[in-house]
Formats: structure tokens, sequence, C-alpha cells
């Protein structure tokens, strides 16, 4: 059985389940409220359908981005959550269970990504077992307790009662970012891990990740559904596409951001090529080094805004070759002598300083090739990634005799830390292939 394939069986099982047991109940006991529920699924199918031509999610971190290709759908995200934190409807005080809300949770998704996948372009599965469960763990916190008329006897419909529901949210945000690192972890574990010793991403900086990203259109998608339950619950249904405003025109701003995000990052790539194309580097060296350094970076806990300046960094690291008379020997600048990989590197700074980049990627490469102890992490990174291409593929014994080349270099010239979490990437199978040599 393929590695991480319990965890993704497990959880789309229980995905399943509580879909069955949902649309079970619905039918058997009938819908209650329809209104209410035929309002929240044409919202919930709106939001799916508001997908249309959203660009990928481009601000996780390189590394993962083919994984973690969602398109953002947060109005059906906040309306699901609304629909499971709905407590009145105009004064009057709700029906509907968990169960219901499971089942129009999902039908209405379901609905919404039918043209999507008349496009050729189907739900992801991941993602729509994350929303089923954690639109029931919210569900199931809250129903229950206000049904049985707890919250409103201890807290009332004041201040009291809004902080119950900020709690709510925290934990449902929390559950969510816990199921997408697990999924994600699973869908990263190297195939043959345990007959080979390699070791999955940590676990830890996977939910780093996703409770960070909970700080942009997470937390959004959440006080939007917060505020559309108070509203319904004291103006009616509608009260729902009043508070869906504020959250499309975000989205419509997330957009854009993420399409000039993807420009930049094109236009980078491209500009890495130049020293390919000039036949100063070998082919997909600077990408190789992006890729893994992304992966070593995500190892040694940076954040999303570092690991774009460290693969925008890598990506242009070996650019100050453009300016060289005399072409370094397969653009091997490892093995060059330090005042020599030192005068590369100003230049390369200086080209980059041109580009109108943040100035943080200069900084990167213009201090690749100092000793470690005075480098930021970024170009340590940087530095023991391109000596690692360019070492394997330059020794007889490929990467085993790069890494411990590495190891002994770690005197002066490449960060402990840095070498042994590089040791780890590779071990569970790196992110990209080292020449051949």
């Amino acid at each position: 059985m393929r590695p991480g394939a319990v965890t993704v069986g497990t959880v789309h099982g229980a995905a399943l389940a509580l879909t069955v047991a949902g649309f079970g109940s619905t039918l058997w006991y009938g819908l209650s409220e329809p209104r209410s529920a035929l309002a929240f699924g044409v919202l919930i199918a709106l939001g799916e359908l508001a997908r249309w031509g959203a660009p990928r999610n481009t601000g996780v971190p390189p590394v993962l981005e083919e994984l973690r290709g969602r398109e953002p759908a947060p109005l059906a995200a906040a309306g699901a959550l609304a629909y499971a934190l709905l407590g009145e409807n105009a004064g009057r005080t709700t029906t509907h269970g968990v169960l219901q809300i499971v089942a129009v949770v999902v039908a209405a998704g379901l609905a919404g990504v039918v043209p999507h996948i008349a496009r050729g372009k189907g739900p992801d599965l991941d993602d729509l077992a994350r929303r089923i469960l954690t639109v029931g763990f919210a569900a199931l916190l809250f129903q229950p307790l206000y049904n049985a008329g707890n919250v409103t006897e201890y807290l009332g419909q004041g201040p009291p009662y809004a902080l119950f529901l900020l709690l709510l949210l925290v934990l449902t945000a929390l559950c969510d970012a816990v199921l997408a690192a697990l999924m994600l972890r699973a869908r990263t574990l190297p195939r043959g891990a345990k007959r080979t010793g390699g070791t999955p991403i940590p676990y830890g900086p996977l939910l780093r990740d996703e409770l960070r990203a909970l700080l942009g259109i997470g937390s959004a998608v959440c006080a939007t559904g917060a505020v559309m339950a108070l509203g319904v619950a004291v103006a009616g249904l509608w009260a729902l596409p009043v508070f869906c405003v504020p959250l499309l025109l975000t989205q419509v701003s997330l957009r854009r951001y993420t399409a000039v995000r993807t420009t930049n990052r094109q236009t980078i790539a491209s500009l890495a090529r130049a020293t390919e194309i000039a036949g100063c580097t070998p082919p997909g060296h600077a990408r190789r080094v992006a890729a893994l350094s992304g992966a070593v970076g995500r190892e040694l806990g940076l954040s999303g805004a570092e690991l774009t300046v460290l693969e925008y960094a890598a990506l242009m690291h070996d650019i100050g070759q453009l300016s060289l008379v005399d072409p370094v020997p397969e653009g091997a600048t490892a093995l060059l002598p330090p005042e020599e990989q030192r005068r590369i590197a100003l230049l390369g700074g200086a080209v980059v300083r041109q580009t109108g980049v943040p100035a943080a990627v200069a900084v990167v490469v213009e201090r690749q090739a100092d000793p470690y102890r005075e480098q930021p992490l970024p170009a340590r990174i940087v530095r023991t990634v391109n000596a690692y291409d360019d070492l394997a593929g330059d020794t007889a014994a490929g990467g085993l005799g790069a890494l411990e080349r590495l190891r002994l270099g770690t005197a002066r010239d490449y960060h402990p830390e840095v070498v042994e979490s590089l040791a780890r990437v590779l071990a569970r199978g790196g992110v990209a292939s080292a020449p051949a040599g």
C-alpha cells in the first residue's frame, strides 16, 4: 500500500460516512426549514461557481505548489460555516440539526462544481473531505448546545455570545489546519520510505504553514461566516446577500494579488533561464536549486514570505555569471576560489537590484558566498544547495559524495544544520533529481 494511503483513506472514509449519515437522516426525517436550507445552499453553490477562472494558490511555498494547488472558494466556505453556526432566523429558533447541515453543504457544493467538472476540472477530494469534516465539527460544537438552550441561558445574546462564536471559530479553524497539514503530509510521504529509511515531511512545519494561512483569507472566511449567522439571526435571510459583498471584494483582490505574484514568478523564472540559454549553467540547475532550497527552508521552519524570498534568490543565484568575460566551466561556482565566488555573487546582486524584486532577494544573492557565520539563513541555504547540485554532477559518487564534501566543509563554508536538513530532505526523495554524474 502506498505510504500515506491509510491516512488519506481514513479521512475520506470519515467524510463519506458523515455524508451518508447526513443524506440518510435528511431523507428519513425530511428537510427542516427548507427556505433556510435553500438560501444557504444557493449561497454555497454560488461560492463554488465563483472558483471559475480563479488563479492557482501561489501563496504557498513552491516546493508544494503542485500538491496544494487549491483554488479559493471563500464564499462557499463562509456560507457553510454560517449555516453550521445558525441558531436563529429573524428571531425564531432554528430546528435543523448537524446531519442536515452536512447534507445541505455537500449537496450545494456538488451542485456548484458541476460546471467545473464539465470543463474537466473536478473537485479536489481532499479539499471536499476537509470541508465536510470541518463543517460537521463546527455544527457538532454549536447545534446541540444551542438547541438545548444552554447557550442562551448562560450567555444570552450579547457580547458573551459573540465571544462564544469566536471560540468556536478558532477551534474550527484549528481543526481545518490540522486536517490540511495531515493530508498534505500523507500526500508527500515518499514511496518506499519504510524500506529505504526515508523520512516524511515533518508535520510541524506543515501545520505552521496552515496556521499562518489562517491570518489571510482564512480569517476573512471565519469572520464573514460568524457575521452572516448573527445577521440572519436578527434580520433574516435577507442579510445573506448584504454580508456577502465584503468577502466577494476580498476574493477579487486576492485574485488580482495572486495574478501579480504569478506574473512576478514567471518573470523571475525567465530571467533565471538566461544563464542556461547563454550556456553559463547546466539546464535545469536554477530550477533544481530553487526547488531543493524551498524544501530545506521548510524543514528549517521559514515562513511563507521568507520562502518566497528564498525561491527568488535561488532562481537568480547564478545570474552574476552573465557579467563574466570567461565563463565558469559547467557553471559550477562551488568549485571556484572563495574570492571568485564572492565577486560573482556581488555581480549577481547588482543585477538583481535592477529587476524590481524585493531588496531582500538581492541581499541573499550577494551574501551567498560569505562565510556561513556571517550569512542570513536564506543565503546559507542557497549556498549549500547550489554546492550540492554542482558537486553531485562533479563527483563520481554523485549525491552521496556531494553530501560528504559538504559535511567536510562545515568548518567554514556550509552551516552544519543546513547540511543536515538537506540530507533529511534528500533521504525522503528530495524534490528534484540531481544531475547525472
